[in-house]
């Protein structure tokens, strides 16, 4: 059920052969990915349980049925701000109904992020997932 963007990442992450080139990849996305105008950077926009500060900003375009799901998200810490592009390429575009049927701890292990990353960043990107999930669902209806 992966976006189109996010298998094409897959094939990326197969290509480069060990960790340390994936991890710069998944930086220099983060360095790519637009930065959250100041002031969406508020309380409601923070995602709790992570070790750096992180922002997702929800955005669903559309409405009923064919309604979408997209976000625009910053943290203050630069392979933080990778992850949420890689989230970014999961999850944005998807119809608003299918953003809480994507199995994302199944996808992510397809990039091998799983294995790699620190138990706090782990615990941020389940803590990201689950405020994607929160809102697809509170709007789904």
């Amino acid at each position: 059920m992966a976006q189109q963007r996010f298998e094409d990442l897959v094939e990326t992450f197969e290509f480069l052969d060990d960790w340390e080139d994936r991890y710069r990849h998944v930086i220099d996305m983060g360095k790519a990915f637009p930065p959250l105008d100041d002031a969406l950077k508020v309380p409601a926009t923070k995602v709790d349980g992570c070790a750096s500060q992180v922002w997702l900003h929800p955005r669903i375009e559309g409405e009923g049925p064919g309604a979408t799901f997209d976000f625009a998200g910053e943290s203050d810490a630069m392979i933080v701000r990778g992850l949420i592009a890689v989230l970014h390429e999961l999850y944005a575009g998807l119809p608003l109904a299918d953003v809480t049927q994507v199995d994302a701890p199944a996808e992510l292990a397809r990039l091998g992020l799983d294995e790699h990353l620190s138990s706090q960043r782990s615990n941020g990107l389940r803590a990201m997932v689950q405020r994607i999930r929160d809102v697809a669902a509170s709007q789904a209806g």
